[in-house]
């Protein structure tokens, strides 16, 4: 039986556009800025952020110097945080919907500039924040590790108390999705473009 459901964030609750966040670094002059950021994984010294070994203090002078002029951290930050286009109402009153039902979990690659900032401005859009929607959050640069890499599932489970068997994961990452199948979670892909309504809907209908 399924009782809980364990969300990816990017790409399922908030929509993403990465050519936003690349146009953005290019305009403040970042050398081949779009081999930085890959669909699902980025490159270094964004990889390490989002691991957790990288402080945000160590990211923005690594990153910095690599501009062919002066910039601020606030320049890089805003840039960096392009990737992220919302989260729309609508679907933040489909997850205070879904709660009447399942607990709710979030496990998320993500970093503590967008984390602190745009991610918690768009969980305020309804006056409360991201905590008032979730039983339990994960976030990649906590638990010192990334999607698909099994000790984030696993570092998921122990913190969070979650029983994997009992637990469908939802993520746009096929990848991530078999990779969280392999250590016995339930797991449904998330097409862009498609509601994780539907995708919850469908599997619960197919696996009555």
């Amino acid at each position: 039986m399924i009782n809980n459901l364990l969300f990816d964030l990017g790409g399922v609750i908030m929509d993403i556009r990465k050519e936003d966040c690349v146009t953005a670094f290019e305009k403040l002059g970042l050398p081949d800025a779009a081999a930085y950021f890959g669909d699902f994984v980025q490159q270094e010294p964004f990889a390490s952020l989002e691991s957790g070994h990288l402080s945000v203090r160590e990211f923005h002078d690594i990153l910095r110097p690599r501009f062919p002029q002066p910039v601020t951290n606030a320049q890089i930050d805003n840039a960096f945080q392009q990737f992220l286009k919302g989260i729309p109402v609508e679907r933040l009153q489909q997850l205070r919907s879904l709660r009447k039902r399942f607990n709710l979990y979030l496990l998320s690659n993500t970093n503590p500039i967008m984390w602190k900032n745009r991610i918690a401005m768009e969980f305020g859009k309804e006056g409360l924040n991201v905590h008032d929607y979730f039983d339990g959050i994960t976030t990649s640069f906590a638990a010192k590790a990334m999607k698909p890499a099994p000790e984030i599932f696993e570092y998921a489970a122990a913190t969070m108390e979650i029983v994997p068997d009992q637990t469908l994961f939802l993520d746009d990452s096929e990848a991530n999705c078999r990779a969280a199948e392999a250590l016995g979670w339930h797991a449904a892909h998330v097409p862009v473009g498609t509601s994780f309504m539907d995708v919850i809907d469908n599997y619960l209908t197919e696996h009555k």
